[in-house]
């Protein structure tokens, strides 16, 4: 039997997207996929599902980024049908589900479908994939599309639709598309309502280290308070739109409005809020309501459309993920919101008529911000994200046609962190394990925390924890257990879907009889997630603490917390300021911590070994027990001959040859064969720092083992150590070809200074009395020739007279000038005309120059 279909022209009234229906349709008669382009309001979250629900016999699956925009949007279609929510049109969210047998239209969040494809590769029964708001680059969005992308190689049949208010068509088409044939692109235009902008600057900063400041957050409510006054006496039907950053600021600003003025109805419309206060809000105003000012975060940007709003005012900042990469840790902060995302957000004025935006900075700040926003694959953790491409057998995304690839950084470290938790192996590929933690709807950390956890603390504490912590749950002073105190007793919104949440992750757990849990291993549950995490305390201020991570970082803690000694953290931010206790970051979420605890959860870090150090030409060693970088305990002990030749490797690798006092002989011997390499290359070695260094057991071992036992590095004979390396039975010419001393036409023997064998371009030296010299025609060479030597001639009393390496040009030459200059000097040494032809001048005493 076919189902119904869907009435397009009753769900189409008045929505400006019914005019782009006919076109779309006709799109997919010959194509499987396309690329909508529409403003926010004009309605294809609402027209595009039905239209292909009616054009097939299968589910149409939309995915939002958003769990209030994934209910809100099936209530709506519903309503529009004429059918109760969860038969034709229904939803699935994280903990809630609305969904029959016969639902031809499911409304889901990114993650939900993600996790589906685990299990179902091929979308059995599912005719077309309809992926919403693609502008955002949401992280799980982006998967999907890539995905979706070779789901549709097997099953041509399968449409899949991405829709945006603000797109880049043409780069999502060529995703969407082949090789050789992109995807269609439908792009609604609709004519804008006049939009009147006004600036209104905050006299204090937006934000400070620790956030969003509260002058900024009253000069806010101040602002919307007095334009929304102004507003309503021109039109009093009209209700105000406020955008700011986070639930905690929605509050805040929504409470200052309130405080301010009672002529309107201050309504807040955020995630953590109930499900039925959302629909409150987004259903709109009915007549004779009081006029509303709407408090929101960008929820309400474009997934959603809150009908009436005429007036919009903007904080103009943003809350995003964003990777410490020094920590390696995400966490969300507050920054300047994308110019893009502030066009869409006063856009929301001019749905239904003109509007008026205000925005709460100077023309020049927002012309400073970010054109669009930064895709999340950008600045995300993406373990959970390597731990499905896993899952897929798409390692990293390989062979996915992605938007963006993965960063290599952060994709790097994510398979550092999966293959600590055991769910991939050598090769990137999943293992069973990581199967079993990718069906828990949680991060890959907390969900090997959940389930490592549940047998030792108890089922039901390990999900209260892990539901906390993957939640939007707010920690009171930093400390999980007292806020899941207050959770346990709590009859808020917020406790209640703890509550729900935990329910659901317990379900998945293995029940552990007879395990009494309380709230002192709370924080060996946080420990399970994030091992690297576990930290001492090293300092105590009057602010608070300063703890050490086993990662290596600092973070500063205040509060109860700051009394104890251990601590396992969830979540760290940067930070400045004196919460940071001059650490550069904050402990945001954390449990006391035992040391038994710690050895549980993170044995694997514990290490108890002597560390050996090169210093001041001696070995000094201590046997250190660490956790990670945390340092347990320390004492001097006698190193090891094996610590010791370590010890001095390492500080030869990072002090260089340098530590070395090299004598007269073994430098000479050193920059003789140097030339040798530099000229005649093998078999002669390279003695340069870096090859020395590669190939220390080749000519330094005895020496290094001598050191390691004892020996000061003084002692050293660094001129045997080098003739190791001495190449047989090349080396029985190296007295031929680079020779310690030249004889000269005088008889004297006088000392070759070879170049530094850093100097590549540098020349062997002789410097010699010039008369020495007379009776040689042409310059000597060394290496066979190849090498002429550079003569420094010198006076009868050794001052320099000329540098030259071409004796033949010099006497012809240059020597006539010398000549007439020292003949008068030095009217006792001989100044032939002929110096090549001469005999050279003999000296018995004070050759200082040989």
């Amino acid at each position: 039997m076919t189902p119904a279909a869907f009435d397009l022209a009753t769900i189409g009234a008045g929505l400006s997207f019914a005019a782009a229906v006919d076109e779309l349709s006709t799109t997919l008669d010959t194509s499987t996929s396309a690329v909508v382009s529409a403003p926010p309001g004009t309605g294809k979250t609402t027209l595009v599902p039905p239209l292909l629900a009616s054009r097939s016999t299968g589910r149409v699956i939309v995915t939002q980024p958003r769990r209030v925009a994934a209910r809100a949007a099936a209530r709506r279609l519903a309503q529009l049908d004429g059918s109760p929510l969860g038969t034709r049109v229904g939803f699935t969210v994280r903990g809630e589900r609305a969904v029959g047998r016969d639902t031809r239209v499911e409304f889901v969040t990114a993650g939900v479908l993600l996790r589906r494809l685990l299990d179902d590769p091929g979308l059995a029964g599912v005719d077309a994939v309809i992926i919403d708001e693609v502008h955002e680059r949401a992280l799980e969005t982006d998967l999907l599309i890539g995905l979706l992308s070779e789901v549709r190689e097997l099953r041509d049949d399968l449409v899949l639709i991405a829709m945006s208010a603000t797109l880049d068509a043409t780069r999502i088409a060529a995703v969407l598309g082949t090789d050789d044939q992109p995807a269609p692109v439908v792009d609604h235009e609709v004519p804008a309502f006049p939009l009147t902008e006004r600036w209104a600057p905050s006299p204090a900063p937006r934000l400070d280290e620790r956030g969003v400041t509260w002058a900024f957050l009253d000069h806010v409510a101040r602002t919307t308070a007095s334009a929304a006054l102004e507003f309503h006496r021109d039109d009093p039907a009209a209700d105000v739109l406020v955008f700011a950053p986070g639930a905690r600021e929605v509050s805040e600003i929504a409470r200052r409005i309130r405080d301010a003025t009672s002529a309107f109805d201050v309504r807040e419309l955020h995630g953590r809020m109930p499900a039925a206060e959302q629909d409150a809000v987004i259903r709109g105003r009915r007549d004779g309501e009081q006029a509303r000012i709407i408090v929101t975060t960008s929820l309400a940007e474009s997934s959603l459309t809150v009908p009436g709003v005429r007036l919009v005012v903007d904080t103009c900042l943003a809350r995003a993920p964003q990777r410490d990469t020094a920590r390696g840790m995400t966490g969300l902060v507050t920054t300047a919101a994308s110019r893009s995302s502030c066009v869409q957000r006063a856009g929301r004025a001019t749905r239904q008529g003109p509007g008026t935006v205000v925005r709460c900075v100077d023309e020049r700040t927002y012309a400073t911000a970010p054109a669009r926003p930064t895709p999340e694959v950008a600045s995300s953790d993406l373990a959970d994200a390597a731990l499905l491409l896993a899952c897929w057998g798409a390692p990293g995304g390989a062979g996915l046609r992605l938007i963006d690839p993965l960063p290599a950084d952060s994709l790097a470290d994510a398979i550092s962190v999966l293959h600590g938790l055991g769910a991939i192996d050598d090769e990137g590929r999943v293992t069973d394990e990581g199967r079993a933690l990718a069906h828990i709807p949680t991060d890959p950390r907390l969900a090997r925390a959940l389930r490592d956890g549940s047998p030792v603390v108890g089922a039901r504490l390990a999900a209260e924890v892990v539901a906390l912590l993957g939640g939007d749950v707010r920690t009171a002073d930093s400390d999980v257990a007292q806020t899941l105190i207050a959770l346990r007793s709590g009859r808020t919104p917020e406790a209640r879907r703890w509550r729900s949440d935990a329910d659901r992750l317990e379900r998945m757990t293995t029940p552990a009889p007879g395990v009494r849990a309380d709230l002192d291993s709370v924080g060996l549950v946080i420990a399970l997630a994030f091992p690297e995490r576990v930290a001492r305390r090293v300092e105590r201020t009057a602010a608070g603490a300063t703890f050490l991570l086993a990662s290596g970082t600092r973070a500063g803690v205040s509060g109860p917390l700051a009394a104890v000694e251990w601590l396992a953290i969830a979540d760290v931010a940067r930070a400045s300021g004196r919460a940071a206790a001059g650490s550069g970051a904050i402990v945001r979420s954390a449990a006391v911590l035992t040391e038994v605890q710690m050895g549980q959860a993170a044995s694997h870090l514990i290490t108890d070994r002597v560390e050996a150090e090169f210093v001041g030409g001696r070995i000094q060693a201590r046997r250190e027990r660490r956790v990670g970088a945390i340092l347990r305990s320390s004492a001097p002990v006698r190193a090891s001959v094996e610590d010791g030749r370590d010890a001095v490797r390492r500080a030869l690798q990072r002090d260089g040859l340098g530590m070395f006092a090299w004598s007269g002989s073994a430098a000479e011997l050193r920059s003789r064969l140097a030339l040798l390499h530099r000229e005649l290359g093998s078999p002669w070695p390279d003695v340069s720092d870096a090859g020395l260094l590669a190939g220390l057991d080749a000519w330094l071992a005895p020496e290094l083992d001598a050191l390691a036992g004892g020996t000061p590095a003084a002692r050293l004979d660094l001129t045997s150590a080098l003739r190791r390396l001495l190449p047989w039975p090349a080396a029985a010419r190296l007295d031929e070809l680079a020779p310690e001393r030249l004889e000269v036409p005088s008889g004297s023997r006088i000392r070759i200074a070879y170049p530094p064998p850093d100097d590549p371009d540098a020349r062997p030296v002789v410097a010699v009395k010039l008369q020495e010299c007379f009776g040689w025609a042409a310059t000597p060479r060394l290496v066979d020739g190849r090498v002429p030597v550079l003569f420094h001639l010198l006076s009868p009393a050794g001052r320099p007279l000329a540098v030259t390496d071409d004796l033949t040009s010099f006497w012809s030459g240059p020597y006539a000038q010398v000549r007439a200059e020292m003949r008068g000097r030095y009217p006792k040494h001989p100044w032939p005309e002929d110096p090549w032809a001469a005999a050279p001048t003999r000296h018995t005493k004070g050759r200082a120059a040989r």
